[in-house]
Formats: structure tokens, C-alpha cells, sequence
């Protein structure tokens, strides 16, 4: 199916938020980790699935068009084994720019999945060679390694600790796998989830003192942008919900035909 148009409001809305080009493609001075984007879909009570382990659209035509024009502005996506193993989601960018030159034909933008799957659960993903974040522990399969390395990405071992919150196995150490994606050249991400990743990473201390200038060393999220349906999925949905209070700034709401966006940064000297 293809897009519907982008309403044309949503760019200068977006684009402050959005990775600057200058910036993200130099090794520019402390900041040694991609910009980070966090955005996904919720519910009006903050749950992006109606119940775990199950796809929920929640997006309007015209927001999931937004959501392949923010992945036209970032180098790669990044999900968790639960959104691939529930959604099954396309990690490519259909998002269409028109060539400035005549003749020339239009190009869509080619966006690089990372999916943190620390055992090795889920297919190769569809679409450019993707980079598979597994646990330092684990093997993987010779011909699954050889399918991804064929296509051009790789696994990446890390030490993917235990969460002291949850007991189970996620990437607490989030600066160590950003470092690393950036040393692979990914200067910017885009994280759409799932609820774990975006709880882990919106309830990691990030607090800096006000006297340190090395703030981007510090801060792991850049930009939320977050759309809002207008429905409740009651007591049973997955719930975006931090595990404490998390204070945003430099706020802005958009609304369209039927879903409100809000973008914003997080505070960090809160």
C-alpha cells in the first residue's frame, strides 16, 4: 500500500527535532554516540498494543507517512526482538524525495535495521543488511550468520545486562551499544520500540550537574516524538511507562485528521 501525502505543516514542525546533517556526520567534539530519536504510537492511556505479544494500529495514514519521513532522516532504525516478533514490521523507508534535478528519477532513502535480539530469535529482516545486537554468551547459526554477513550486515556482541527492574535480559548498557553503532558510522537512530527498550531508556539516570559542558556524553535521547490516537486500550495493553518521572522540554503539539503528535526533548537537569 502506498503512502498517502505528507501534509505539509509536518515538516516544520519535524525538522527542529530532527538530526542535523552537520553535526551527525562528524566526529563532532564530545558527542561520540548517534543522535538518538524516540518515537512510537500510544493510546490516550499511554499503551502502544492492545495486549502483549499483538499487533495494534493505532496510527493515522497520514502520521505512518510521518513515520517514514523520520526514518528518511536517520541512518538506521532500531527495534527490539518483541516489536519483530509481534508486529512483524517492514524496517525500510518508503518515504519518496523528488530529485531537484530534471529528468532525474525520484530516490527513497535507504535506512539500516538494528534490532537488539540478545538469543537469536528472529529472521534476518527484510530490507538493508542488518545489524543484530545479541549477548556477549550467545553463538549464533553458522547459515544465519552467513545469510547476514551475505546481505552486508553483522552480528554485534555486547554484554546486554541483566535489568535490575525487570530481572530479565535487555540492554541496560545503552551508551556501549550507541558508541558502537556510531563507530559503525551510524550517526543517527531512530528508536520505535518496544515498550521495554522505550521504558529502559526513558527511566536511565541521565542527570547532568550544571557545571559539566559535556552534556551530549551524558544524554542518550535527543528528541521524542510521540502520536497520540484517540482511543482507549484498557487494562490489558503494553504500557509505555518510565520508572519515574521524566520531565520533557521545548514542547510542541500537532494535530491532524485524526492523531495529535507531540515533540519535545527531555530535561536532564530536572
Amino acid at each position: 500500500m502506498s503512502l498517502i501525502p505528507l501534509p505539509e505543516s509536518l515538516i516544520p514542525f519535524l525538522d527542529p527535532y530532527l538530526p542535523n546533517i552537520k553535526v551527525t556526520t562528524t566526529n563532532n567534539g564530545s558527542l561520540k554516540r548517534p543522535f538518538v530519536t524516540l518515537t512510537y504510537a500510544q493510546s490516550l492511556d499511554s499503551k502502544i498494543a492492545a495486549q502483549p505479544g499483538t499487533q495494534t494500529k493505532l496510527s493515522h495514514l497520514e502520521t505512518k507517512t510521518m513515520t517514514h519521513y523520520l526514518r528518511s532522516k536517520h541512518d538506521a532504525i532500531l527495534v527490539g526482538i518483541g516489536t519483530i516478533l509481534a508486529d512483524d514490521p517492514k524496517l525500510n523507508c518508503r518515504y519518496i524525495f523528488e530529485s531537484v534535478k530534471p529528468n532525474e528519477q525520484m530516490i527513497s532513502h535507504q535506512i539500516r535495521p538494528v534490532v537488539i535480539d540478545p538469543h537469536v530469535s528472529v529472521p534476518v529482516p527484510a530490507g538493508l543488511a542488518p545489524f543484530i545486537i545479541i549477548d556477549e554468551s550467545t553463538i549464533p547459526n553458522i547459515e544465519s550468520e552467513k545469510m547476514v554477513i551475505k546481505q552486508g550486515g553483522k552480528y554485534i556482541k555486547l554484554p546486554l545486562l541483566l535489568s535490575t527492574t525487570t530481572k530479565t535480559k535487555i540492554s541496560d548498557n545503552w551508551r556501549e551499544i550507541l558508541q558502537k553503532l556510531y563507530q559503525l558510522g551510524l550517526k543517527s537512530i531512530m528508536i520505535e520500540g518496544g515498550a521495554k527498550i522505550i521504558n529502559d531508556l526513558l527511566s536511565i539516570n541521565n542527570s547532568t550537574d550544571d557545571d559539566d559542558d559535556d552534556d551530549d556524553g551524558q544524554k542518550l535521547i535527543d528528541s521524542v516524538i510521540i502520536t497520540i490516537a484517540p482511543v482507549f486500550l484498557g487494562c490489558n495493553g503494553v504500557t509505555v511507562h518510565p520508572y519515574h518521572n521524566v520531565l520533557l522540554k521545548d514542547i510542541n503539539w500537532w494535530t491532524g485528521i485524526q492523531d495529535s503528535i507531540i515533540a519535545a526533548r527531555i530535561d536532564y537537569h530536572q
